[in-house]
């Protein structure tokens, strides 16, 4: 297989605690060649693998020029995203979750957007209480196109390219919920009529394999079957599929239901610790702390197929590694995981398997001047 010299990247949210300038000193010791920086919301409501690693209140032209500069000493690429419910929730959240996109769009921008391959990465969520009429998905379907449109519109107008990240969100409600699905981009056929429904070329996707693996769908499939102009980035995480007693008494194909703790107890039955402990299985990092239940080598020759060139950002969720708090383990993931992908993507070397940098162009400076931020209620 000929190495693809695809760029590896960090995802921002494992390093919640430190500041640009200190992830930026991880991602250079680490051998990563860019960032995907996290800007959510700092007033927001999730909590789980968030970040905020730009001042994005009154973001200016010459902030954005800092950053470039900053990126160009380093030798480093970046985009910017956050991971929101933008069509259903708390109405009055999700207004500000579609803001707060509008504000990230506005900052690829001044970044210098698709000319200089600064994407926005966000989630489209879902409305539940479309969901659970007769054809709700279909209203969900519906509701995305009008809250969505104009965000694409807007987006198109500025030369910034929107993407969605197909993670179902399985926790992100109570466990009492019988469903997991929680964001309509969750399966290829959302996103293939999502398009259809859009048709700009301003948005498309960030895939990421590990949220298909569980889902007992093989992820190279996925990639036969995607529109390679609408796919930009891979989100490297790993997914381990457990076949434990859980499994057994509630089956793969629905989650694990919420029911009466002592009840369980009496009967014996497993039920769910937390919300997010709903289908059997562990996240990883590949490469790090054993084998997953994917296939890296054939899915990483499915894209080079598809002669995808976009960079690879680890999403460093690994229960071995993120979520043990410990600097050092999740410092260890994310090396681990470049090891592992480095003889696919990257050409070999006297020094082994490297990157090659000559290959990269810096960050330009194109944005000539400011613009001002606007609002949904703006747009429609």
């Amino acid at each position: 297989m000929k190495p693809l010299n695809n760029p590896i990247w960090v995802m921002s949210s494992a390093f919640d605690k430190l500041t640009l300038s200190q992830v930026i000193e991880k991602t250079l010791a680490i051998g990563a060649q860019g960032i995907d920086l996290c800007v959510f919301r700092s007033d927001g409501t999730r909590k789980d693998h968030v970040a905020t690693h730009i001042n994005y209140e009154n973001f200016s032209l010459e902030q954005a020029k800092q950053i470039i500069d900053t990126f160009n000493q380093a030798q480093l690429k970046l985009s910017v995203g956050a991971f929101e419910n933008l069509i259903g929730g708390d109405a009055g959240e999700r207004n500000k979750n579609q803001n707060h996109l509008l504000k990230l769009i506005r900052i690829a921008h001044l970044l210098g957007g698709n000319e200089n391959d600064v994407k926005v990465g966000t989630f489209v969520g879902y409305n539940h209480e479309l969901g659970v009429q007769e054809n709700g998905f279909q209203k969900n379907l519906d509701e995305y196109v009008k809250v969505f449109k104009p965000i694409i519109n807007y987006a198109e107008s500025l030369g910034v390219t929107v993407l969605y990240e197909n993670c179902p969100m399985e926790g992100w409600r109570p466990a009492g919920y019988t469903s997991t699905f929680n964001n309509l981009t969750g399966v290829l056929a959302a996103r293939k009529l999502m398009y259809a429904l859009i048709p700009s070329q301003a948005h498309g996707e960030i895939y990421d394999p590990s949220h298909d693996v569980w889902q007992h769908t093989d992820p190279s499939e996925v990639i036969r079957e995607t529109d390679s102009s609408r796919l930009h980035r891979i989100h490297v995480k790993a997914t381990r599929n457990l076949q434990n007693r859980t499994r057994t008494y509630w089956g793969g194909m629905y989650p694990m239901q919420a029911v009466n703790a002592e009840l369980a107890q009496k009967a014996n039955i497993p039920v769910p610790a937390h919300s997010w402990d709903r289908h059997n299985y562990e996240a990883m990092l590949p490469g790090f702390g054993g084998s997953d239940s994917m296939d890296w080598r054939e899915f990483v020759e499915t894209l080079q197929e598809k002669n995808f060139t976009g960079p690879f950002e680890i999403e460093n969720e690994a229960r071995n590694s993120k979520d043990t708090g410990n600097m050092g383990a999740i410092v260890q993931g994310f090396t681990g995981a470049i090891y592992s992908l480095s003889p696919m993507l990257w050409p070999l070397s006297e020094n082994g398997y490297q990157y090659n940098k000559g290959l990269s162009k810096p960050l330009q400076h194109l944005a000539t001047k400011d613009i001002p931020e606007v609002t949904m209620d703006q747009l429609v």
